[in-house]
């Protein structure tokens, strides 16, 4: 082949113009250098796949940063423009799937059935129960709220008879059979609550009789297959954006913890199959969050503000006060005949519980947290993972589907986020995929998501989990999963939303769009060009293709589009940033030296290095407010990752190195304890729980 190219050449040279000589010159060696790269490329595969095989989570991440550059550069040279490319990631790459470990399904087959139910806030008593025990009488105890760390119990109903009407949606049942079989539980369900009920008829009959505006579509009934296929229903023709400026949508955001976007595809991909094949769901594949933990990733969903723009709730802080007068989203929902929801297990380390001081009054017309509360002082002889017969991941979704049963009728706003299963490691939830998938399709069926946006979504990557200490789960822990799913009808009606919904899947997202995207179903402002220097926009907006960390003020710790470089861990720049970062984590305890050791170090685990560009700095200067002089121009970033003595807590943490005076300096939002400290920090746990990650009590 080659002998016939370079005789092409040698005629063309010699016979025709100079002009077409050097063409096919230029041609042959483009074609040359080409080959060379790619032979060069393999030969760098196969020392990478050599390296991969090492059992070390600490050697992997030097080992996979030539692979994620390569594939940084194939996604910036595909001609997208994108100025923030975020890396390609593989849901399977050997470096996590050395620890990945098959989890079987959470067996409750010892427990004894349920001899109760509820089916549409009316108690029943199990046939099947009655069938093997005998005749059973039960007791019931109404659950009462008694604010948001304790519960107690109403005057018991003896006997409770089948059909009777529930006073509350949760409640303790004691039951007892011909047989001298006896039955105890707390029950999780929804009551006919009339004045929510009285409040949504009310809104809606005014609605629906004002002049020139448009009825909500009811929900109808589908089948899977058939609601994929169908068209839109007459009822949502009669809707338009111009005459009404609620888009007409329920919302239902079912949350997980601790899950990246990969992790969704190794654990759970019979949700995922489910979601993205058959529902049609879009993963934004560019989600990036913002700070550290739960938080950091809810609050601007549900508030549109980061913590530190709210008013105090954190335990230990001057003027701290619960967190109801946070601007939640909910309540613009409520405001507009919405039925809201929130639900979180694991009611010692909720969202807004652990660190913070919960709310004073329930935050929304439901609430299953007095339910977990009651749960936790009586739920110790169920097999592990179970509530009674079963599992009780399926107890939190099934409530769901009962408050969706009860208000079929009108629109909702439901926002459920569940830990058990991932929050200490990832691999458990793999237990729940094949439920979770069943619950989904369930709603689907009975035509519950004709009018509800579906958004799955998790808060962040493992924060802790083995798979952290790797290149891939430092990048996995900042793009977590996100989707969206809308009901069929609004994809025809709306197609330049979603054109944009499927353009903004590829670009930077954040916390603060889905925010912004929430305001947009209440009041559509349409689909126009996205605001760049906005750090929230709707995706119904096309998201601009210029938008960076910067734009989005995403900082340069938790940014996923910028490239760091591998630096030894032996440079003494990296040795100093490591000094300067041991310092300010120990000057965060000093107050309480008393109760926790000083830190020092014990070995440098990973070193990286930025250098910012003036769009960076920018960003950095607008969201530390705090600072007092303008910072210099000439800046440089370092990642360095480290374990301490004593304890080995294990931090990663970005420090900023000014050029100009040679001197380093860290923000503490720029620091993340990357394992687990346990019960390390059990002296500040309750009363300074900011500073568990930095404590080592003495």
């Amino acid at each position: 082949m080659w002998r016939c190219v370079i005789r092409t050449i040698y005629i063309n040279c010699r016979f025709k113009t100079m002009r077409t000589c050097i063409l096919l010159l230029a041609i042959l060696a483009t074609v040359s250098l080409l080959m060379i790269l790619r032979s060069n490329h393999g030969q760098f595969d196969g020392v990478e796949k050599r390296g991969l095989r090492q059992k070390s989570s600490l050697l992997a991440p030097m080992q996979n940063t030539l692979k994620k550059s390569t594939d940084r550069a194939e996604a910036q040279d595909s001609g997208s423009g994108l100025k923030c490319v975020h890396p390609v990631l593989h849901p399977f790459d050997p470096a996590v799937m050395q620890f990945h470990g098959k989890v079987p399904p959470v067996d409750c087959s010892s427990a004894m059935m349920d001899w109760v139910y509820v089916i549409n806030g009316t108690f029943h008593i199990s046939r099947d129960a009655i069938r093997q025990y005998g005749n059973i009488t039960c007791e019931y105890a109404p659950i009462v709220r008694q604010g948001d760390f304790s519960v107690g119990y109403a005057s018991v109903v003896k006997p409770m008879l089948d059909g009777t009407p529930l006073q509350s949606d949760f409640f303790r049942v004691d039951c007892q059979s011909a047989r001298g079989k006896t039955y105890n539980n707390i029950h999780a369900a929804v009551a006919v609550n009339s004045s929510v009920m009285e409040r949504l008829r009310h809104f809606h009959s005014s609605l629906n009789s004002a002049p020139g505006l448009n009825k909500r579509p009811e929900l109808k009934s589908s089948s899977l297959t058939s609601s994929l296929s169908s068209t839109r229903s007459t009822d949502h023709d009669e809707f338009s954006s111009q005459s009404y400026q609620n888009l007409n949508l329920s919302v239902f955001m079912l949350g997980f913890d601790s899950l990246s976007r990969m992790a969704w595809r190794r654990l759970l991909p019979k949700t995922h199959t489910l979601l993205v094949d058959r529902l049609g769901a879009i993963e934004l594949e560019g989600y990036n969050i913002l700070g550290d933990g739960t938080p950091a990733a809810l609050l601007p969903i549900l508030t549109g503000k980061m913590e530190e723009e709210l008013p105090e709730a954190r335990r230990g802080f001057q003027g701290v006060k619960p967190v109801d007068n946070h601007p939640w989203i909910w309540r613009e929902f409520s405001k507009q005949g919405y039925v809201t929801a929130y639900a979180e297990d694991m009611p010692q380390i909720g969202t807004f519980y652990y660190r913070m001081l919960g709310f004073e009054h329930q935050p929304t017309d439901h609430c299953l947290r007095p339910f977990y509360l009651a749960a936790e002082r009586a739920g110790k002889d169920n097999p592990k993972l179970c509530w009674g017969s079963k599992p009780r991941h399926m107890n939190f979704m099934n409530w769901f589907g009962s408050l969706f049963d009860m208000y079929r009728h009108f629109p909702k706003f439901f926002f459920g986020f569940y830990s058990e299963m991932s929050h200490n490691a990832n691999n458990p939830a793999q237990a729940m995929d094949e439920d979770l998938a069943a619950f989904l399709q369930e709603l689907e069926v009975k035509g519950h998501l004709n009018s509800t946006l579906l958004i799955l979504m998790a808060d962040h990557g493992a924060r802790y989990d083995f798979i952290r200490a790797t290149a891939q789960g430092r990048l996995e822990e900042r793009l977590p999963f996100f989707s969206f799913r809308f009901p069929p009808w609004f994809r025809q009606q709306y197609p330049t939303i979603m054109k944009n919904l499927q353009t903004n899947s590829k670009r930077l997202t954040t916390p603060f769009d889905i925010h912004a995207t929430f305001l947009g179903i209440l009041n559509h402002s349409g689909t126009s060009y996205g605001d760049v220097s906005s750090r929230a926009i709707s995706l119904f907006k096309e998201i601009p293709k210029e938008r960076t960390c910067t734009h989005a003020e995403v900082t340069p710790h938790w940014c996923a589009c910028l490239e760091w470089q591998p630096v030894s861990t032996s440079d003494p720049l990296v040795q100093e940033a490591v000094a300067t970062a041991i310092d300010t984590i120990n000057s965060y305890t000093q107050s309480k030296r008393d109760k926790c050791a000083k830190l020092a170090l014990h070995n440098i685990t990973r070193s990286l290095r930025y250098v910012p560009s003036s769009d960076d700095q920018s960003a950095e200067w607008k969201l530390l407010k705090y600072a007092k002089a303008r910072r210099p121009a000439a800046t440089e970033l370092y990642q360095v990752s480290f374990r301490t003595l004593p304890g080995l807590a294990h931090f990663e943490v970005t420090c900023r190195r000014d050029v100009t005076s040679n001197t380093f300096s860290v923000d503490v939002r720029a620091i993340s304890r990357i394992n687990k400290y346990g019960s390390q920090p059990s002296c500040v746990q309750k009363s300074l729980p900011h500073l568990r990650p930095y404590c080592y009590c003495v």
